[in-house]
């Protein structure tokens, strides 16, 4: 009785304490937010103790640092520019297409207040202006008259197609071309990439350069913190073997993160200048605008320079949609590409 009094007890006791931090972190009362914080701790800490033990360890390095300290303040401004990225790109959004749709809206709503504006009113008194509050009549043309974002989208793809093939079965929204439900999220994301663990978001036309640019930094850090690790290793090999293994179990667990993030740099590089998602290069066949299109060809491609300049610098808005290519624009993609294509930049694919 005394045992299980115990039990019951300690229960109730950590259902307590569980019950005060969710009321004063209410983010970790969702087991999947809960989830995603763990991960993202999880993180920080690996970078905090491979970085930790050489600067614990190393005594040449500290000796260099003190001679050079641009060597050390650029390594870790490194890896600070690595974590902050983490974060902004966690927390940046993929660009989800109700956002869209909302947006869509408003300017649908502006266009029609300024058409109105301009337009005088009849009056006894003579010509009234008449003001229409644009937020309340965007609100008011997303819920009562969704047709006009219908009519934009299906636009964007082959005449004849349904509208039913292109409605989302969870949010019931009409998809724009590119765009995915994601599980995990619970929302059509446009450019729908993946869904990433470590990030705890969704990649999409929003953040999909960030994750880049992620991808990059900490690649370079891997490498960088690597060198440093095969240095220590080189001097200290001989002196203290307990030291040396731990060091070396590191840079094992280094190097097999190292080579796959240079896979992944390389193949989201390579996504890039094709203008492609992971989603629709890995499911091409299930999705149901491209299983017309053949091999090789790359629909939504304009050409590497100008998709790279679209990647990198011409993403002012993250709700830009592209419309599917028609069958000529097609014919020109399926030409084989030379390089002398590749020098003038062809534009098509």
């Amino acid at each position: 009785m005394t045992i299980m009094g115990c039990c019951v007890l300690s229960r109730d006791t950590s259902d307590r304490f569980s019950d005060r931090c969710f009321n004063i972190f209410p983010c970790l009362s969702d087991p999947v937010r809960r989830s995603t914080l763990c991960m993202k701790l999880a993180l920080v800490m690996l970078h905090v103790i491979f970085v930790g033990f050489l600067f614990i360890l190393d005594e040449d390095l500290i000796e260099k640092s003190k001679q050079q300290p641009w060597y050390t303040s650029m390594y870790m401004l490194l890896l600070v520019v690595t974590l902050v990225q983490y974060f902004f790109t966690s927390g940046s959004s993929p660009g989800y297409v109700l956002d869209a749709m909302r947006e869509y809206a408003k300017t649908e709503a502006s266009l029609r207040a300024s058409e109105i504006s301009k337009q005088p009113a009849s009056s006894k008194n003579g010509s009234v202006v008449v003001t229409i509050d644009n937020n309340q009549f965007g609100e008011n043309l997303l819920g009562n008259n969704p047709m006009n974002w219908t009519k934009m989208v299906m636009e964007m793809y082959p005449p004849g197609t349904s509208v039913r093939t292109y409605t989302c079965s969870y949010c019931s929204v009409v998809q724009p071309p590119r765009a995915k439900h994601c599980h995990d999220c619970d929302r059509c994301v446009l450019q729908f990439d993946h869904h990433c663990v470590w990030l705890g978001t969704c990649i999409g036309q929003g953040n999909h350069c960030r994750f880049w640019w992620y991808i990059l930094e900490e690649t370079a850090l891997s490498i960088w913190t690597g060198v440093l690790y095969i240095k220590y290793l080189q001097t200290h090999i001989e002196k203290a073997w307990l030291v040396d293994v731990i060091m070396i179990i590191l840079l094992s667990i280094l190097s097999i993160a190292l080579i796959f993030l240079l896979l992944l740099l390389l193949f989201h590089s390579y996504l890039v200048v094709t203008n492609q998602t992971t989603y629709e290069l890995v499911r091409r066949r299930r999705i149901p605008y491209m299983r017309a299109i053949p091999e090789r060809v790359y629909p939504f491609s304009k050409g590497a320079c100008r998709n790279l300049y679209n990647f990198c610098c011409a993403r002012t808005s993250v709700y830009a949609m592209e419309q599917l290519p028609n069958a000529l624009e097609l014919e020109q993609k399926s030409v084989p590409y030379t390089c002398f294509d590749v020098i003038k930049c062809r534009c098509c694919c």
